[in-house]
């Protein structure tokens, strides 16, 4: 990538050839290219927007974790504001990246690392406390006081 002071030591030289130039054609190629460097060097003088700043809310510290974790992979950094849950996390990233990239292999790796922690607690469970890990039966509507 050319540098902005690049940019103008070849539009100085481009200039120079223009005066120096003795036919028509010569002028209009220097021109040409001197308009060129122009719109390179307005283009590098634009200073780009900063991505935007996305805010995501996390159901437990396991999946804040893995989320940053997944985050700083990429080289974004992870942050939340003073006064924010711990829930919070926020990041500066292009929507494109975020949405069809870093989002859905969030998505994945949390359901792999779901079902993971899930069998070991069941496992655990059995082995440890009672072999029925199962949920509280449901019973029909609660008795009236």
């Amino acid at each position: 990538m050319t540098t902005e002071e690049q940019l103008r030591e070849k539009l100085r030289k481009i200039t120079a050839l223009f005066e120096g130039a003795t036919t028509h054609g010569e002028r209009e190629a220097a021109a040409a290219a001197i308009e060129r460097i122009r719109r390179a060097l307005r283009a590098a003088s634009v200073k780009p927007e900063p991505p935007p700043e996305t805010k995501f809310t996390m159901a437990d510290h396991w999946q804040r974790r893995l989320f940053s974790a997944l985050c700083r992979r990429y080289g974004i950094e992870p942050y939340r504001y003073k006064g924010q849950r711990n829930t919070t996390v926020q990041i500066r990233a292009p929507r494109d990246f975020v949405n069809n990239t870093l989002w859905p292999e969030y998505l994945e790796l949390q359901e792999a690392l779901h079902s993971y922690f899930n069998a070991i607690t069941e496992r655990i469970i059995r082995e440890e406390i009672y072999r029925d890990s199962g949920d509280a039966t449901e019973r029909g509507t609660r008795p009236r006081r």
